[in-house]
């Protein structure tokens, strides 16, 4: 029974700690994102508005559930909740020493998620049956295309170099030279798939404000569009601390490697205060001119320093 139970409550305590991390991402978002604006942000409930995810928390989750009649209800109703499963799905993946779920195949297992995750936001634009919403989501679709070639190419470069599919691996080989110093153009590149991935300034195309109406979730309101919001935000914690995962070390027991990914979270929020939205032909022609073309002239490096060294 033991065996059944402890990854229960693993799980139970993971899933608790990521949705208290989302919640002060979210007030970190604000804070910095007040001071870039030369504002406060929030600083009225609680010591320095240090209870505010709270309140709308409490707020969204307490408001009237409204849909729209011509919707597709079940669908509708749905891709939220599936949304939010599938961020916090992906962190089975974090790379544990005592194997809360063992996992040999965890580079494959997340990118199966971060796969699944566009039809999430694909179906809540098209059961909307709303023009902006369904525009906003195909949108999402043609960018995830776009860019997860080339993800999907670094971490395949990745997969030659430390010769296995685990994310326990990265510790090994990173003891004494962190892998952003031999790949630091790697790095780049991927810093910028994960802004795209996560759907964040400035390749925000899914949910550009501006001239989309809020996009794929326009229909949305209260505890639906709070799920939407967990998920993008749970997503943004995972994909920091991938990147540190990937190529600042990866001792998971040390403080420093919340301090490396609360320095990612933070560059996050950075780039969105700072960057303006890029046109969306210009993304394309980055992730199929310049991300693939680089991610695959590393594939054939990392492969050729293997066959030299084996």
């Amino acid at each position: 029974m033991s065996d059944l139970i402890i990854p229960i409550i693993g799980s139970l305590l993971l899933v608790i700690c990521v949705m208290v991390g989302v919640a002060f991402l979210t007030l970190l978002e604000r804070k910095v994102l007040g001071y870039i604006q030369i504002r406060k942000g929030p600083n009225k409930v609680g010591i320095m508005g240090i209870l505010q995810p709270f309140s709308d928390a409490i707020k969204l989750f307490t408001k009237e559930q409204t849909y729209p009649i011509v919707s597709n209800y079940l669908m509708y109703y749905f891709s939220p909740i599936f949304s939010l499963f599938l961020a916090l799905l992906v962190w089975l993946c974090i790379p544990f020493f005592i194997k809360l779920y063992s996992f040999n195949l965890g580079i494959l297992f997340f990118l199966c998620c971060i796969s699944l995750g566009v039809y999430s936001v694909m179906v809540a634009g098209w059961s909307s049956n709303s023009n902006y919403a369904l525009l906003g989501g195909l949108r999402a679709v043609a960018q995830t295309i776009s860019y997860e070639v080339s993800l999907a190419l670094i971490l395949l470069s990745f997969i030659f170099l430390i010769g296995g599919y685990s994310f326990l691996d990265f510790s090994i080989y990173q003891d004494y030279i962190w892998f952003i110093f031999m790949n630091f153009p790697l790095a780049l590149v991927w810093m910028a798939s994960l802004l795209a991935e996560t759907n964040r300034t400035p390749f925000d195309f899914a949910e550009g404000e501006s001239e989309l109406v809020s996009g794929f979730n326009v229909e949305y309101s209260s505890g639906s569009f709070a799920l939407i919001f967990l998920a993008e935000y749970a997503s943004i914690l995972f994909m920091s601390m991938l990147f540190s995962i990937i190529f600042l070390g990866c001792n998971i027991y040390s403080l420093l490697f919340f301090l490396k990914l609360t320095i990612i979270s933070f560059l996050f929020i950075w780039v969105r205060g700072t960057l303006p939205r890029y046109r969306y032909d210009k993304l394309m022609y980055l992730a199929w001119k310049s991300f693939l073309p680089l991610s695959l002239n590393y594939l054939i490096f990392f492969i050729g320093v293997k066959i030299l060294f084996i």
